[in-house]
């Protein structure tokens, strides 16, 4: 009887051992809105793209942001970079107004958990409009991409592409020019 608790006890005390750390959501308690880092409000109210692009981004759609970035190494000429700019400066205004209600959103439900008396039918409606708002910045963003290709031709495209660094093989070697490090690394799973 002794040998079994022994046993017991050398294989039970691993598992109550095991995870006493602290949860990888220690210190985000702090935030005004708990669902957003400061940096990402910031991406937000600048109109920032914030990742919601990468379905068209990364296959073959560029962007007008990296456009307008790598216009000298594309070779963009004059028209181009006019319409492009022209797009670009419509989508980070109303980037910045579906992110500015996308903020509210997340920020009227951070206060009704706060609060303490939520119900689950307020809930849904606070989740949906959080949801929506998300979705209206999304689209902002991915429906700027369509414009692109009508504007550009194959070479451009396969251009923007290799400098961009896609389907250069790992994308954790090197994060390309215009990306923000910290986000690259997070959106293509390197760290």
């Amino acid at each position: 009887m002794i040998r079994f608790a022994l046993v017991l006890c050398a294989v039970a005390s691993p598992l109550v051992a095991q995870d006493h750390g602290h949860s990888p959501y220690a210190g985000l308690e702090a935030r005004e809105i708990k669902s957003l880092s400061e940096a990402d409000i910031e991406e937000l109210r600048r109109g920032g793209g914030w990742g919601l692009a990468l379905p068209a981004e990364l296959n073959g759609v560029p962007g007008p942001a990296h456009l307008l970035e790598l216009r000298d190494e594309i070779g963009l000429d004059a028209d181009q970079i006019a319409a492009i700019e022209a797009i670009f400066r419509r989508m980070q205004a109303d980037a910045r107004e579906a992110g500015a209600r996308f903020i509210d959103a997340e920020a009227a439900l951070e206060a009704a958990f706060r609060a303490g008396t939520l119900e689950p039918a307020h809930l849904r409606d606070l989740i949906d409009a959080a949801a929506a708002a998300r979705a209206d910045l999304r689209f902002v963003h991915l429906s700027r991409h369509l414009d692109m290709p009508r504007l550009l031709g194959d070479a451009q495209i396969a251009r923007y592409d290799a400098l961009r660094g896609y389907g250069a093989g790992d994308p954790c070697s090197a994060v390309p020019a215009g990306h923000d490090p910290a986000m690259w690394r997070r959106h293509n799973g390197c760290d």
